[in-house]
């Protein structure tokens, strides 16, 4: 074990406190780290409490991840279990070709696939041309990558409800320097294309665990369900679901860390725009950590995202223990 431990102490343990003690400092990130000052807890003060630019940016980078984890994680969960039930049917054909087929994506570069993405999202790409062909020219051809409006507001505008009609105690009502009209925007349409994106290459790694867990499943239970007259719907939602709930929760607390660390598809479908609509608290840390040489507080927006993961997390181990219980 002193091997592994060794490694694990350099590259995880190390590194943490490190950026610990950074996020006390306004280390630049450039010159040595010795030759930075200690300022305390203002670093926090900036993300957290005191108006202005950083304070904005994390808690606009906090709506938009939240909007992405509400989204994705019940989405890949979903069909990561669907795609995982119809797999591991005794029944069917080509069972490895699927299983392999669905798995690809996972293990495709991320940097390749977000390129190949970037075309199918252009304003005369495929998506575009598919949707204007099944809608018979009714579909209007979105710039899938800049459009910063919200899908909420979008839904609202159908309804006659836009910026001009509502109350102004919604726009003048900030909360971390962000306007409640803002808070309840959904998330943008550039954000929803990196949405869809981040699905399609997840649902390939959870329906792996899903698979494995679903084996693990005595046959004999579902042929007594079969027995009792018990429909394929009945089975599912009494037998499988019950039965995956551990997995279940494996799943859905890998999905939420997955989703608010989203990285490398913000850097390179968006960089944290149009009007930072698709601006993440993982990309706010490379923002201020290596283009604004503000190491110090790019530790900080790490250190409370740290907390924020962990605390959902904990939520939802709550959640899920209540329901076995």
């Amino acid at each position: 074990m002193t091997p592994t431990l060794i490694i694990f102490a350099i590259f995880v343990v190390i590194p943490i406190i490190f950026a610990v003690i950074v996020s006390f400092t306004n280390w630049n990130g450039i010159s040595p780290p010795l030759q930075s000052q200690w300022v305390g807890l203002n670093n926090y003060k900036k993300v957290l409490l005191q108006s202005g630019i950083t304070q904005t940016d994390f808690f606009t980078a906090l709506k938009n991840t939240t909007y992405f984890a509400m989204f994705v994680v019940p989405a890949q969960t979903i069909f990561a279990m669907v795609m995982a039930v119809v797999i591991n049917q005794r029944r069917l054909r080509f069972k490895q070709f699927f299983r392999v087929a669905y798995y690809f994506p996972s293990i495709t570069s991320s940097i390749a696939i977000s390129l190949l993405f970037l075309l199918l999202y252009q304003k005369d790409g495929v998506i575009n041309t598919f949707l204007s062909r099944i809608t018979f020219g009714l579909w209007p051809p979105l710039v899938w990558l800049n459009d910063p409006r919200g899908l909420f507001h979008i839904i609202l505008a159908a309804f006659g409800i836009t910026i001009q009609t509502i109350p102004t105690w919604l726009t003048a009502t900030k909360i971390g320097g962000v306007s409640l009209w803002a808070w309840i925007s959904g998330p943008s349409v550039s954000l929803l294309a990196i949405m869809i994106l981040n699905v399609w290459t997840t649902i390939g790694t959870m329906m792996l665990i899903f698979v494995a867990a679903l084996q693990d499943v005595p046959i004999s239970v579902y042929e007594a369900a079969a027995i009792d007259g018990a429909s394929a719907w009945q089975t599912f939602r009494k037998i499988t679901v019950p039965l995956l709930r551990p997995t279940l929760f494996f799943v859905i607390t890998l999905g939420l860390i997955g989703t608010f660390q989203v990285f490398d598809q913000v850097y390179v479908m968006s960089s944290g725009g149009p009007a930072k609509t698709t601006l993440t608290i993982a990309y706010l840390v490379y923002r201020y950590g290596f283009s604004n040489s503000q190491m110090g507080i790019g530790a900080t927006v790490a250190i409370v995202l740290f907390f924020i993961i962990f605390a959902v997390t904990m939520i939802q181990r709550r959640i899920t223990e209540g329901k076995q219980d």
